[in-house]
């Protein structure tokens, strides 16, 4: 038996209805955390460069269900939990990096309407953090001049704090625009102007489609575009540093979603703006800005398709001589997956059994005996070694959890012995074979 960690139920709930479902979890990814130790802290490596100014970018590489996602949601938890804002997204046929009928925009809108917080995971934080902001400066000027709210040197001295951030971001590519609607926030915040307030986040948020809109709106001649959208995130960065926070990471999926794009044309520009992404924040051109991308080997690797198509990519990417299967470099750009061990899952499993017992009120009965043979026949399908996903492993545990808690007088045994559970053929194979399968990982 292991050590039973108390589990709030609302988060066992949620954990084994989004494991159960096909989907990772956004909560209490702490409680079932196995393996990845080595990746877990060379990205968090990456998370302290990046709090003192610097920039980092890194591929998660691996096959479906070799844990991307899983590792993903993990270190977005943790760098929030650090002061960090999260923004994430999914590339899919409609959002892409660059393309002729705005699907770079499309990605930029998701990654804005998905900014998170520690106080705000779900999304959507673009507002509370403008607030915020605005909030402290007035609260930390009033604590150092000892000025009482109403007084006009108190007004004052805030307008001075405000314009130190503004000028700061003015600087930078796009940065006059950007600090201009930083400054009209902030005025009409102070005025108790919701409506113009408004407007400037549509405008952040990209929702302007033509320039005279823009100007019509805020007196900007300035709108985020497919071609531009990026130099705003680098913005951003540098705005929620100096807002409080103590960077911002990006975190872009399914790169897959551009290797199945059919015109090579259109691909070689998606993985042009990948190079821009990667020199920015190797150069220095970036400050405050992490970026991680999930890629399956095949994304990655395929000299005619994927990304190693784009010289100028495969030359920075490639592994070196000496990297192989279980010793890999994690201070590489590219850091590969391995699939979680029979020793890992088992260690999981026990976790999800505490987990199970203590949502559903029961004495957990199943010992590391019972669970090592469960663990045993999922390894032994025919298949398992390579094509195994703890996606499957997961989702069998769980409901045999689930009918051994409905059913009292049911014994595991019963349903490992049973001509249902012990086939030998692994459904894994035909989902690896499937190029549209929609990844599930942990």
């Amino acid at each position: 038996m292991t050590n039973k960690t108390k589990v709030p139920k609302r988060i066992a709930q949620t954990v084994l209805n989004s494991l159960k479902g096909g989907v990772v979890p956004r909560i209490g990814l702490p409680y079932i955390t196995v393996g990845r130790k080595n990746e877990i802290e060379a990205l968090l490596h990456d998370v302290d460069i990046i709090s003192e100014g610097g920039a980092s970018f890194r591929f998660i590489v691996g096959r479906y269900g070799s844990g991307k996602s899983f590792l993903l949601q993990t270190i977005r938890n943790y760098v929030m939990d650090r002061g960090f804002i999260v923004a994430d997204a999914d590339l899919s046929p409609e959002r892409r990096l660059q393309g002729t009928r705005g699907q770079g925009l499309a990605t930029y809108r998701e990654l804005i309407g998905n900014l998170s917080t520690k106080t705000k995971p779900e999304g959507g934080a673009l507002t509370l953090v403008l607030d915020r902001w605005i909030s402290t400066v007035q609260s930390e000027t009033a604590a150092t001049t000892g000025l009482l709210p109403g007084d006009p040197g108190l007004a004052e001295a805030t307008d001075r704090k405000i314009y130190e951030v503004t000028s700061s971001v003015s600087e930078l590519v796009h940065g006059f625009e950007f600090a201009k609607l930083l400054s009209a926030y902030y005025r009409a915040y102070v005025n108790g102007d919701d409506e113009t307030k408004a407007k400037v986040v549509r405008w952040f948020r990209a929702e302007y489609n033509l320039k005279s809109e823009a100007r019509e709106a805020l007196g900007v001649n300035m709108i985020i575009t497919d071609d531009d959208w990026y130099d705003y995130l680098k913005l951003f960065a540098t705005f929620f540093r100096l807002a409080g926070y103590s960077g911002m990471m990006i975190m872009i999926d399914e790169l897959v979603n551009i290797y199945k794009i059919p015109n090579s044309i259109t691909r070689q520009y998606n993985y042009e703006k990948i190079l821009t992404m990667y020199n920015d924040t190797l150069q220095g051109k970036a400050r405050y800005l992490g970026i991680i991308m999930g890629a399956t080997p095949q994304a990655l690797e395929d000299k005619r398709r994927g990304i190693y198509s784009y010289e100028a990519l495969r030359s920075r990417l490639a592994e070196g001589r000496f990297s192989r299967p279980g010793a890999r470099d994690l201070l590489a750009p590219v850091i590969r997956l391995e699939p979680l061990s029979a020793e890992e899952m088992l260690v999981l499993c026990e976790k999800l059994a505490d987990m199970h017992a203590g949502l559903y009120g029961y004495e957990r009965t199943l010992n590391t005996e019972d669970l090592a043979g469960f663990i045993r026949i999922e390894y032994s399908r025919i298949g398992a070694d390579q094509n195994i996903t703890p996606r499957e492993v997961i989702r069998d545990f769980i409901e045999l959890l689930d009918l051994l808690y409905q059913n009292s007088g049911m014994k595991i045994e019963e349903l490992l012995e049973s001509e249902e559970f012990s086939y030998a053929k692994s459904d894994a194979v035909s989902d690896e074979a499937d190029p549209g399968y929609t990844e599930f990982t942990i």
